[in-house]
């Protein structure tokens, strides 16, 4: 056995062939354990993790036994690995920090694949994996997010799928004064109850030590400036479509509203009012003013007058002198 080792080119070879066998080995190792380690783990990105740690032992082992094939030891396995860490430590700490924090993502559970959940930006998205370096995102709008686990876990995340689906959402209406206001809010109430998607009613809602009425309520919230602001509460059953759902809701209060005269929205509306107490206009010219002004006419004069019109000055005819009073009265001094 050791002389067939000595041809050139076998250890490679043989290298290279246990390496291939413990990558497909590797995969065979997960398909026999996914179940049982599923039914250890309930969640499943935990699951996932476990079944890819035992993939890469598997695979470790293989490059173990190839390296012994090349006649490596394990010391120099063992210092060929320190200088190697050593080197790219620095290059690779961000990968490094995302995997920590991937473990602690994983160990806090601040979500679950399927979850919904919504971004500091506002975005909303499902989870659709979580590994030890990164989470995947698949948005709303069907596109797909990678973030690393350093990053995502220093983000404000809401997670709206945790253990209990329905969620609580507001609607302000803001109607005038003069409006019937009961009116109004049993319009808002009826508008809410008529979605499928909106919990009708039932036992209180428990969310810590406070119980909410599972109902839609409509409360006034505040008396604005342009009207009286009413703001309706009401539950959702599952947070997937809320931006739909506030639209049919938004458009059955607008029909309630515009098939009734009790009730009017209420919009910025701005009364000017002049009386004999509101002061007087100065509208006095100053003294430079006048000035500029009687400049501006004399001006126009010159103009008129080189320019060959006559002008307001300008009476007597150009043919002659004008005769004096002597000469008309004819005596003679």
């Amino acid at each position: 056995m050791s002389s067939w080792l000595q041809i050139p080119g076998v250890r490679p070879l043989l290298a290279l062939l246990v390496v291939g066998l413990g990558v497909v080995g590797s995969r065979y190792v997960v398909r026999l354990l996914g179940r049982p380690v599923a039914r250890q783990f309930k969640r499943q990105s935990v699951a996932q993790t476990v079944l890819r740690l035992i993939r890469l032992a598997v695979v470790l082992i293989a490059l173990g036994g190839a390296a012994r094939i090349l006649g490596l030891e394990v010391g120099d396995l063992v210092l060929s690995v320190t200088v190697f860490s050593a080197v790219l430590g620095i290059v690779l700490a961000p990968i490094v920090g995302s995997i920590i924090n991937g473990v602690f993502v994983l160990a806090d559970q601040p979500y679950e694949i399927g979850d919904l959940i919504e971004l500091e930006d506002g975005r909303r998205a499902f989870v659709d994996e979580i590994t030890i370096n990164y989470t995947k995102l698949l948005t709303l709008d069907n596109t797909s997010l990678v973030i690393p686990n350093s990053s995502i876990r220093d983000r404000l995340v809401t997670n709206f799928s945790a253990e209990d689906e329905r969620v609580r959402l507001g609607l302000d209406v803001l109607v005038t004064y003069e409006s019937d206001t009961e009116a109004a809010r049993q319009h808002m109430r009826r508008a809410a109850a008529a979605e499928a998607e909106v919990v009708e009613g039932g036992p209180d809602i428990r969310i810590g030590g406070a119980r909410y009425p599972a109902v839609p309520t409509v409360h006034r919230a505040d008396f604005a400036d342009d009207g009286v602001l009413l703001r309706l509460r009401y539950w959702v059953k599952k947070p997937y479509r809320i931006a739909t759902i506030e639209s049919h809701i938004r458009d059955r209060i607008w029909d309630a509203v515009a098939d009734t005269d009790a009730v009017e929205f209420a919009y910025p509306h701005r009364h000017l009012v002049f009386d004999d107490t509101s002061g007087t206009l100065d509208a006095t010219v100053d003294s430079r003013a006048e000035r500029e002004i009687e400049a501006h006419a004399e001006r126009r004069a010159g103009d008129a007058d080189s320019s060959g019109t006559p002008s307001e000055t300008q009476d007597m005819p150009t043919g002659g002198a004008e005769p004096t009073t002597d000469e008309m009265s004819g005596s003679d001094e």
